[in-house]
């Protein structure tokens, strides 16, 4: 075979590649309004800047008729490119290719991008959108599954690991986004619960649709499953973009400093009148956060969850920071259940990545009640505690009105 016919089989097969299911079913998926794994990939990382691997990887099953269909790729697409210049790994899964199930050589490709974003000191971005182990490939699929997880739990703390669920998300397929940092969800296209509708109603009589069981609102504001939740897909990797501007490429790395554009010096006196005099008056503190930080920046985290505290990413002088508050505006800004919970998990996050923590406290103290004791306040409480005293990142607080025991320790 000559070179230009190598040449041509080579473009040939990347074509078929790039085709993932077919036509037929790329026109099925935007028939829901999602888009294919490739479309994902190019709205997330700078325009031209991925790199693929493992293109024409396939599986090697052979029963149930699969040794029929082997599609390249293998239903899902791996590789590195960059965000604003910094170097990310990411996976989206293919779900015209076996609905974008997870077998054998599926995840190889998965655990391959992980392993070379921990050794190089990367995030790792996945883009989920996949029915499930792919069942005919048996207790294969399940050690995938057990291959991933292991990986997500060796990354945690060294490499920020952000997951979008962009389809239906059960099983064992919710178990690796819930362990990695960030969980984002679409409304009307992301479902994550460990078994759907008709198994719930043959096992326990309730009758509940997908979305009262495991939709976006329900994760972003009950469970607190997912940090992240948007209206498109667009604006959800559009999101992750953002996300990713506020954090190092890994725990011994510093956060990106950007040039600062508000004056350290300013001064804001709407910041007088925006705490009132009575104690016992609400107020939101997001006007107090967003007067402080730079361009009145704050890219919140759980914003629907636990309302009474805030948390999330703003810059001072061009550095980012995390922001925690309590706020006044809900639940007179008590610590609850929920709120320890989300402050906690939060303040871990900084801790392992170096980001400086910036308090603003108006706390009345912990939320009392039979709900609260019997939920397990005492321990989730403890964890707030303990998150604050391990860190030992620079920790800043503004007392915004009164303090009480229940947070001096911070």
């Amino acid at each position: 075979m000559t070179i230009e016919a190598k040449l041509e089989q080579l473009q040939r097969l990347r074509d078929e590649a790039e085709q993932g299911g077919g036509p037929d079913r790329i026109a099925a998926q935007h028939a829901k309004g999602k888009l294919t794994a490739r479309e994902r990939i190019d709205l997330l990382v700078d325009p031209g800047s991925f790199v693929e691997f493992d293109r024409f990887v396939v599986h090697r099953a052979t029963d149930f008729g699969l040794a029929d269909q082997r599609p390249l790729g293998d239903g899902v697409v791996t590789g590195y490119g960059r965000v604003d210049g910094r170097l990310v790994y990411v996976f989206s899964q293919d779900f015209t290719v076996f609905g974008g199930s997870l077998a054998e050589a599926h995840a190889q490709k998965i655990c391959k991008i992980m392993d070379l974003a921990v050794r190089n000191g990367a995030p790792v971005i996945g883009l989920n959108d996949s029915g499930g182990a792919r069942i005919q490939e048996g207790v294969v699929s399940l050690g995938g599954y057990a291959d991933i997880f292991f990986r997500n739990t060796r990354a945690s703390g060294v490499v920020p690991q952000i997951s979008a669920i962009l389809g239906p998300c059960a099983g064992g397929a919710v178990y690796s986004p819930a362990i990695t940092d960030f969980t984002f969800m679409v409304r009307g296209v992301s479902y994550m619960f460990v078994t759907g509708p008709n198994v719930v109603k043959t096992v326990t009589h309730e009758d509940v649709t997908s979305d009262e069981l495991g939709g976006a609102d329900v994760h972003g504001g009950t469970s607190g499953v997912a940090q992240f939740v948007l209206d498109s897909e667009v604006e959800c990797l559009a999101e992750i973009r953002r996300l990713v501007g506020f954090l190092p490429g890994n725990n011994v790395d510093s956060p990106p400093r950007r040039t600062a554009t508000d004056p350290a010096d300013r001064r804001d006196e709407a910041l007088l009148a925006v705490v009132p005099d009575n104690p016992n008056k609400p107020y939101d503190m997001h006007e107090v956060i967003r007067r402080v930080v730079d361009d009145g920046e704050l890219l919140e985290v759980h914003r629907d969850y636990g309302q009474n505290l805030i948390v999330g990413f703003a810059r001072l002088g061009g550095h980012p920071v995390g922001i925690i508050a309590n706020q006044p505006a809900v639940l007179a800004g008590v610590l609850d259940i929920k709120a320890s919970r989300k402050g906690a998990r939060f303040v871990r996050f900084c801790d392992a990545f170096n980001i400086p923590l910036v308090t603003f406290e108006d706390v009345p103290g912990f939320l009392p009640g039979l709900e609260q004791e019997h939920g397990g306040i005492i321990v989730h409480g403890a964890k707030l505690l303990f998150a604050y005293a391990e860190a030992s990142v620079p920790k800043l607080t503004v007392i915004t009105a009164r303090l009480t025991a229940a947070r001096m320790t911070s």
